[in-house]
């Protein structure tokens, strides 16, 4: 592709041809396997399958707990991030690695893991069990399970939004004499919120479609535990049909809430 000079004198460098051709195959690599399941919807029944009493009590469990999870996710990982991205002590690179560490750790073992601190016998979960308190296998283990595997990825977002905006506002602000909590409040988090969205919206998909720790943490209770993927899961060996059809009600949900957040971060602040 040839260069062409834009206003200022500036080149416009052009991308080469061949660069086309691997990424036309990476988004087919991700284009037809959807394609597939719409191909493969029974759709005269489509309605019916997804309206199913155990189908609607998975969504609306998938949305309640994701929608905890993610809440969750802001109230910790939003301090994490600041923390990580602002604070300078020993051992932050150790800290950083070990909460990045569910994005690359298989989900069954964060649900082993959550399992072993929180179980009835686990390292938190024997004291918790002598107050009364049982957490494995019920819907807050749902909640924790999803926190689990979705909190780096609101850390990652943040944290990447604070180093790329730098710190000078803060520093004029901490000059005319405000606090640090103040110019968190009034500086910081304003100045990263589109980053912050972001990380909310990944942390809510991420949530939405979590399985693997769920299952092992929560198990599969109708109405208690079961998410929509364990739903997916489960209905793969009875009715393939209806597996399809609440796989593509999962990919519609979660696509709409990506998009949602794509398109309002370019429209800019309201």
């Amino acid at each position: 592709m040839t260069p062409r000079r834009a206003a200022g004198g500036l080149v416009q460098v052009g991308l080469p041809a061949w660069i086309y051709l691997p990424a036309a195959a990476g988004a087919l690599f991700v284009i037809v396997p959807l394609l597939a399941i719409l191909l493969r919807i029974d759709w005269p029944n489509f309605i019916p399958l997804i309206t199913s009493e155990s189908s609607r009590a998975a969504l609306l469990l998938s949305l309640k707990t994701a929608g905890a999870s993610t809440v969750l996710c802001v109230l910790i990982g939003v301090p994490m991030a600041v923390v990580l991205a602002r604070g300078s002590f020993p051992g932050q690179s150790v800290l950083r690695a070990l909460v990045l560490l569910p994005l690359v750790l298989p989900p069954v073992v964060g649900g082993i893991a959550l399992l072993y601190t929180y179980g009835r016998m686990g390292l938190v979960g024997e004291h918790l069990e002598t107050l009364g308190i049982r957490i494995a296998f019920t819907t807050t283990a749902v909640v924790l399970a999803q926190t689990f595997v979705s909190l780096p990825f609101l850390v990652v977002s943040l944290e990447g939004a604070l180093r790329s905006a730098g710190n000078r506002y803060e520093s004029i602000a901490a000059t005319l004499g405000a606090r640090p909590t103040t110019v968190l409040r009034t500086v910081t988090v304003p100045l990263v919120l589109p980053g912050l969205m972001s990380g909310a919206v990944l942390a809510f998909a991420r949530a939405l479609g979590e399985f693997g720790a769920t299952l092992t943490f929560a198990g599969s209770l109708q109405g208690t535990t079961r998410t929509l993927p364990l739903e997916i899961y489960l209905q793969r060996e009875t009715d393939p049909d209806a597996a399809v059809a609440l796989s593509l009600l999962l990919i519609v949900v979660a696509g709409a809430i990506v998009v949602a957040s794509a398109s309002r971060r370019l429209a800019g602040p309201l």
